[in-house]
């Protein structure tokens, strides 16, 4: 498991999150915390659970092993930890859930997938769910401003294919983690465009006139994507949702989407990259 978990961090870190099978395509990141007894530092790659207030949750399962993993005991002595999601690296606090709040996120993590179930009917303990929250101000992994533009955009692209993927596998009902999932992926991305909006394009448009027509479309497009993450946001919110139509909005979203992520990557990046080399 070391050599494993060392491949995989390196191609985590070499390739901003994304890593070969057999975990390709997973939710994954990087937790690094402090040895309760050495003080030194320990990088773990693991599965997470996003969730729409910011947290993320990490599940100490050890794959069904009757003990609980290194990492865990390490975050119980020293609760402050690092986390790396390929672009970005942060500090973040973890908590321990405790009674009904573990059993609800660990519910989610069973609806979601039931290899949790096996995990925890082999292990023969009371497998812990840690929520990480971040703290302070990120740092980018990536310094070249069109790299980083692109790796945000790639992460995007993977969660919303990962969305589509759970949707449609999701049978005749939407479960409370998938349901999360889709909140999670619009907030992303609203954030990201108004960030967009409010800072980067402003800025381009004082430096780089020549861009103007190019900003007027992306603004534009803006605004009709939000339209179509607030339509997603009322279907996976209300009950009875037929989980075809929201496969229907999540495909037209992603062609969408990908359509301006591409458009702004042909006008931005290598301008990006000049102003950020």
């Amino acid at each position: 498991m070391p050599d494993f978990n060392q491949q995989i961090i390196d191609q985590f870190r070499a390739n901003q999150g994304q890593v070969g099978p057999p975990l390709e395509g997973a939710r994954l990141l990087l937790l690094t915390t402090t040895g309760a007894r050495t003080g030194a530092r320990h990088t773990t790659p693991l599965g997470y659970l996003p969730d729409a207030s910011g947290s993320v949750f990490v599940i100490a399962s050890a794959g069904g092993a009757p003990t609980n993993p290194a990492w865990y005991h390490n975050l119980r002595a020293n609760p402050r930890v690092t986390i790396e999601d390929g672009m970005f690296t942060r500090e973040a606090d973890a908590r321990i859930l405790q009674g009904g709040e573990r059993d609800e996120i660990f519910a989610r993590a069973v609806e979601a997938d039931p290899g949790w179930a096996e995990y925890q009917a082999a292990s023969g303990r009371v497998i812990p769910v840690v929520a990480l929250t971040p703290v302070g101000t990120p740092t980018a992994n990536i310094t070249r401003g069109g790299d980083g533009l692109k790796a945000i955009h790639d992460a995007f692209r993977r969660e919303l294919a990962l969305v589509r993927k759970e949707v449609a596998e999701s049978g005749p009902g939407l479960g409370s983690q998938l349901r999360i999932n889709c909140l999670a992926l619009c907030q992303g991305l609203e954030h990201h465009h108004l960030m967009e909006d409010g800072h980067m394009f402003p800025h381009l448009d004082g430096q780089h006139p020549g861009l103007a027509p190019a900003l007027t479309r992306l603004r534009r497009e803006h605004q009709e994507i939000k339209s179509l993450l607030d339509e997603l946001q009322k279907l996976v919110s209300g009950d009875g949702t037929d989980p075809a139509t929201l496969l229907g909005e999540v495909e037209r979203l992603i062609a969408e989407l990908d359509a301006h992520l591409t458009y702004e990557e042909e006008h931005l990046i290598p301008i990006l990259n000049e102003i950020m080399p």
